[in-house]
């Protein structure tokens, strides 16, 4: 055996020692929590005196919470006076900034902030149920279950006071490119694994005529197929394949950069279309030699799964609107673009600085991103939809795509690229990509909001001791401003209320995902996105379903006890009756909540594979 050949067999082997350490004390941290957390809860059971007089501590405070935090007696026919007030402040400001301006922004986020903050300080300082040990646990998970979701929303308030958009920038830059003193060569690469034939034959044709005369189009085949390079041969593009599927689409990617040279790299998923400007608008922004990665919106010509299911086509926008209306522009204005794996162009100095696309993950493009920023260079967003692909056609693959990312995004604990400990990033950057991971931790808290109303009845807990004039005072201004404000803070891309139902659909197996990568990882590779399905009937899928019709089932029957209760009079006026209250209308809106998800797991007929649309123009 050569000495080059040693060398490399020994740094893999400490490369995979690495991976293996870091893998385990993650782990180790997530079940020495658990263990710690589950001895506390037991001593205190069992009434360990030390344990047993802290929870009694806090259980005195409680009852007696600093007068801040506490409604005020005096004037109690004014308790939803706060509410009115901020609800017309909230559609004055909405009325004279249509669209979110850096002022209006501004104003409304620091509402949110100084509501969330009181009602967070109402939660913990007044509303624990420190009783016994049963109402305790019940009471101290929720308030847990509420800040972590709170954490993911302030978080994402924070780093919205800052917002800078793109699309002047891509008017003065974009004029090198018309001008035709700034062309670069370009390798435009359409990685594919098992896409179908019509499907690929569209995007390579779409790159084909972009308009730029540097280019070279790749058809990058991940499964060797013969009528592949036949319809590349037909196309008149380039094409590339390999022995094996090693890492891969990020695998596919870094053997096409070894075959290419091109100075920038432009990457397209096999089902999009980009237009032909595309070039045009995103690459005059690599003039500043600093600019690593231009990122553009993912949207989609076909409908998403959601919708369709719902039977609003033409009223929802898709699930992901959200994302590249608000999530991404703040990221952008914090220095932590995240890289969506297609659509995008890549200085490729820049990226062969870091060893190309990220192997240690299945989510590559996401953590590529990160490395390239702890190189000092920076990635644009720019919010204008330059090409257009293939939503998730029924719920069982979206479902597949989500899941695939929560998993990937997590692998974050267990390699080199963590942005909470890799080195070169700045602190508002560990943010910004810190809430990527945050965000879906939310689903173990949406899973538990379905679960806890059904500790009313079955365990007689109650976790919230609170009256009905703290709810309107603490909770109702918090709440409705949200409420009102949402939709006009990502643009109109989702209201509020349809936010919490996209939530529900998926909430149990992301939480068992969570679990399952928190504590395995890498127990599982890519799984491709299926495209180009069709279907000649309805189809329940139970696979999703099971948990959310038992979830139904249950609040269906805590909801009759609840009303028994109210029906029979037997709810005395006490502290404790006023609290079953938040019981009832909480198992009615879980129920609501429940019965939309049930909805969208109603996959309709799709008889064809292609895409049809419904066009309604006034012509001469």
């Amino acid at each position: 055996m050569t000495t080059s050949n040693i060398a490399k067999k020994y740094i893999k082997s400490r490369f995979n020692s690495l991976i293996f350490l870091k893998f385990r004390l993650a782990t180790l941290l997530l079940i020495g929590g658990v263990t710690l957390l589950t001895i506390i809860m037991v001593a205190w059971f069992t009434g360990i005196g030390q344990i047993d007089e802290f929870f009694a501590q806090i259980h005195y405070f409680q009852e007696n919470p600093p007068m801040w935090v506490q409604v005020p007696t005096d004037n109690s026919k004014y308790l939803v006076l706060p509410t009115i007030l901020l609800f017309l402040i909230a559609q004055g400001i909405m009325k004279i900034s249509p669209t979110p301006k850096t002022w209006s922004r501004l104003l409304v986020v620091g509402i949110l902030l100084g509501l969330t903050i009181r009602y967070l300080s109402w939660r913990s300082l007044s509303t624990l149920n420190l009783i016994d040990p049963v109402n305790g646990i019940f009471s101290l998970g929720l308030l847990g279950l509420e800040i972590l979701t709170l954490s993911s929303s302030i978080l994402l308030l924070f780093l919205m006071l800052k917002f800078k958009p793109r699309r002047g920038e891509a008017d003065y830059f974009s004029q090198e490119i018309l001008d035709k003193t700034f062309l670069p060569s370009v390798d435009i690469l359409i990685p594919t694994y098992d896409e179908a034939e019509f499907i690929l034959e569209r995007t390579v044709i779409g790159c084909q005529a972009i308009d730029y005369p540097n280019k070279k189009v790749y058809l990058l085949d991940d499964t060797n197929r013969p009528a592949v390079k036949k319809l590349a041969d037909k196309l008149g593009c380039e094409y590339l394949t390999r022995d094996n599927n090693a890492y891969a689409k990020a695998g596919n990617l870094n053997h096409a950069l070894s075959k290419t040279n091109g100075e920038f790299i432009v990457v397209f998923d096999a089902d999009f279309i980009p237009t032909k400007n595309f070039l045009i608008r995103t690459l005059g922004f690599f003039q500043n030699q600093k600019v690593a990665l231009v990122q553009t919106p993912q949207t989609f010509y076909n409908i998403d799964p959601i919708s369709r299911n719902l039977g609003l086509e033409n009223i929802l926008t898709s699930e992901e609107e959200i994302f590249y209306r608000q999530v991404q522009p703040i990221r952008d204005s914090s220095g932590g673009v995240g890289c969506v794996g297609t659509s995008f162009v890549v200085r490729r100095k820049a990226l062969e600085s870091v060893g190309g696309f990220v192997t240690e993950s299945i989510c590559e493009d996401y953590f590529t991103g990160i490395r390239l920023s702890t190189k000092g260079y920076r990635q644009v967003y720019l919010e204008e939809k330059l090409s257009a692909g293939l939503a998730a056609e029924n719920i069982s693959s979206h479902a597949i795509q989500r899941l695939r990312w929560a998993r990937g995004t997590l692998q974050a604990f267990f390699i080199n690229s963590n942005p909470l400990t890799i080195s070169g990033l700045s602190l508002i950057q560990r943010l910004s990509y810190s809430q990527a991971i945050l965000h879906w931790f939310t689903s173990i808290s949406t899973f538990g909001f379905l679960l806890m109303p059904l500790a009313y009845n079955f365990l007689d807990v109650i976790p919230i001791k609170a009256t009905v004039a703290e709810y309107l005072y603490f909770f109702l201004p918090y709440y409705f401003v949200n409420f009102t404000v949402f939709s006009w803070l990502n643009y109109r891309s989702r209201s509020a209320m349809l936010s919490n139902f996209y939530g529900v659909v998926l909430a149990f197996p992301l939480a068992v995902t969570i679990i399952k990568s928190l504590l395995n990882p890498f127990s599982q590779g890519f799984k491709v996105t299926p495209k180009g399905i069709k279907s000649d009937r309805y189809f329940f899928n139970w696979n999703l379903a099971w948990p959310l019709v038992l979830l139904f089932g249950f609040n269906c029957i805590s909801l009759w006890f609840n009303l028994s209760k109210l029906i029979d009079g037997g709810w005395a006026v006490t502290q404790q009756a006023k609290s079953w209250n938040l019981g009832l209308f909480w198992n009615g809106y879980n129920l609501l909540m429940i019965g939309v998800a049930l909805l969208i797991l109603i996959d309709v007929p799709k008889p064809d594979i292609f895409e049809w649309f419904n066009l309604r123009r006034v012509v001469k």
